[in-house]
């Protein structure tokens, strides 16, 4: 047997391999487009999910349709008075506070008026004094029992006139604490103004009165507008107020009215959130009815346009007289409650002025709040809630501000309604239904801190995108075309241009929510567990207790170090070109 072996070089060929198709290579999402996909979902979830559970809770029952919820809740003896009462309440509160804070802003900024700096002051002191402290204040002044000035028309004339816990007791007291808010609107729009037509005005013969009712305010009625609006979707939702002085007196609104459901047991969270929604809808109709009128809580945030120097008007023999009227707005916003507070947090229990009562002052107050940990921790609980809320409020509306200012993207407006939706949600509201979510979410949140700054970070952040917003807009775009033009990143040039640039009005932002998350009772009223309080919620339980003068110590304690933090920030802030306006 022979083998014979084939030459390696005649072997047939192998038959050639089809060429391999090249598989696509996957795309590595460019970080900005993280960005925007993880800032989208955060936002969503943060406003979109309580309110879609609030919606389910107060129409499903059992799995299907039902009104049985609002039939609990409106069903009741009183609720016509109870929504009687809201309007009311919120109407007047409004009125009061945009016709306050219109004429001070056009003394301060269009006339000759003497000591306009009082009314800068008088802007500041209410904004930081949280309205759970300035309703025990009026009290300690205007209630009929123990009133200071009672006291004093007693003695003069024989008559008690003031009376805080009514209808008009609350008007006033909301009215004077929202005052401010339309005045730093109004004042803005004032200095906005171009001064020509007026001018034009006045030299066709027109007269002072007629300048002003027929060319300076209807130029000014977008903001007039904004703030009533801001100041009637805060004058409905406030709850401190209404519950201090109104239930003493049986006058309740809705948020009162929910605080008193809640307090109930068992809960029903149908009825519940039935008023809750009922609540929801009148702060909408409001929107958009101030709408019609030319408002819009976007525009009225960020009043801006080019800054005039208008000439102010010589009051003449009129001018000693808004002198003192500006001195007299001083004294009652700032000096009788801050007065009365230091005053009773010095005494033992509340008493009239007298020689025994200065005799009795101590420190015991302080001591006893000082040594006490429940309320060391409260401090403390306020102080990383607040911090952290600020924080996260100003990351994602720097985040969200970008895209919608500075991108084509489809869909950034969508997002940017979003995330200013909370504005209109009352704070009890938005604080039950994240209340409803993690109740049904298997996440241990509830009855922790992390509920609290959910519930922060989502109420606050329309404030966060209003100052986010206007810096990003105040910036040019063509130092980030250059930046990308060098070679840098989305990320390289937002962290070396654009935020370095904006670093001002993020503090801004950072610094008012830090003063408002401070002061915040309505979504943490419902959201507390034992423990976990704010001060606000300490102040508010002492209350209840009785504990006038330990209630006003708190509140002197919980002022200073509020000034502490906004001092600081803004000492920070000033080398970052920071300016208070």
């Amino acid at each position: 047997m022979t083998l014979t072996e084939t030459p390696p070089d005649r072997l047939p060929s192998a038959p050639a391999e089809p060429p391999r198709r090249r598989l696509p290579t996957p795309r590595v999402p460019r970080p900005r487009t993280l960005a925007l996909l993880a800032t989208a979902a955060v936002i969503v979830y943060l406003v979109g999910a309580p309110l879609a559970i609030l919606l389910r809770d107060a129409f499903i029952s059992d799995g299907s349709l039902s009104f049985s919820g609002f039939s609990r809740a409106l069903g009741g003896s009183g609720v016509g008075s109870t929504l009687w009462n809201t309007v009311v309440f919120a109407i007047g509160s409004t009125l009061l506070g945009t016709f306050l804070g219109t004429l001070l802003a056009y003394l301060s900024t269009r006339t000759n008026a003497p000591l306009r700096r009082l009314v800068y002051v008088s802007s500041i002191v209410p904004l930081i004094v949280p309205s759970i402290l300035y309703a025990p204040a009026w009290v300690f002044l205007s209630s009929q029992d123990i009133g200071l000035l009672n006291e004093i028309t007693d003695s003069l004339f024989g008559a008690r006139p003031f009376n805080v816990f009514s209808m008009g007791g609350m008007i006033w007291v909301q009215g004077l604490h929202v005052a401010p808010i339309a005045f730093l609107f109004m004042a803005a729009a004032f200095r906005a103004m171009d001064p020509s037509l007026e001018e034009a005005a006045r030299t066709s013969g027109a007269t002072r009165w007629e300048v002003l009712g027929r060319v300076t305010l209807p130029l000014a009625k977008p903001a007039l507008a904004g703030a009533g609006l801001i100041l009637f979707v805060q004058s409905l939702e406030v709850f401190e107020i209404p519950a201090l002085l109104g239930l003493p007196a049986n006058i309740e609104v809705v948020t009162s009215q929910i605080y008193e459901l809640f307090q109930t047991y068992p809960i029903d969270f149908q009825a519940v959130g039935a008023l809750g929604v009922l609540l929801l809808v009148v702060a909408s109709a409001g929107v958009l009815l101030a709408g019609r009128t030319g408002g819009s809580l976007k525009q009225s945030a960020t009043v801006s346009g080019k800054a005039f120097q208008p000439r102010r008007a010589d009051l003449g023999r009129a001018r000693p007289y808004a002198g003192a009227l500006l001195v007299l707005y001083f004294a009652v916003v700032v000096v009788l409650p801050l007065g009365v507070l230091l005053y009773a947090s010095l005494l033992p229990y509340y008493r009239t002025p007298s020689a025994d009562a200065f005799a009795s002052m101590t420190f015991d107050n302080y001591t006893k709040i000082l040594g006490d940990p429940s309320v060391l921790a409260a401090f403390q609980n306020t102080v990383l809630v607040t911090v952290g809320a600020a924080t996260g409020v100003m990351l994602l509306a720097t985040i969200t501000s970008w895209f919608v200012v500075r991108t084509r993207i489809r869909g950034r407006g969508l997002l940017d309604t979003i995330a200013f939706a909370p504005i209109i949600i009352p704070g009890l509201v938005l604080g039950l239904a994240i209340g409803f979510v993690y109740l049904h979410v298997r996440l241990p949140i509830y009855a922790t801190l992390w509920i609290i700054l959910i519930a922060y970070v989502t109420r606050f952040l329309p404030y966060g995108m209003r100052y986010a917003s206007a810096s990003m807009q105040s910036i040019s775009p063509e130092l980030e075309e250059s930046a990308y033009v060098s070679g840098a990143g989305w990320l390289t040039t937002i962290r070396r241009i654009l935020l370095p640039l904006a670093a001002p009005g993020m503090i801004s932002g950072f610094v008012y929510v830090l003063i408002v998350g401070f002061r915040e009772l309505q979504s943490t009223i419902l959201l507390y567990s034992p423990g976990r309080e704010t001060v606000s919620v300490l102040v508010w339980e002492e209350y209840q207790n009785g504990g006038l003068s330990v209630v006003a110590a708190m509140g002197v304690l919980l002022v200073l170090v509020l000034c502490l933090f906004v001092g600081l920030a803004f000492l920070i802030g000033g080398r970052k070109g920071v300016r208070v306006q």
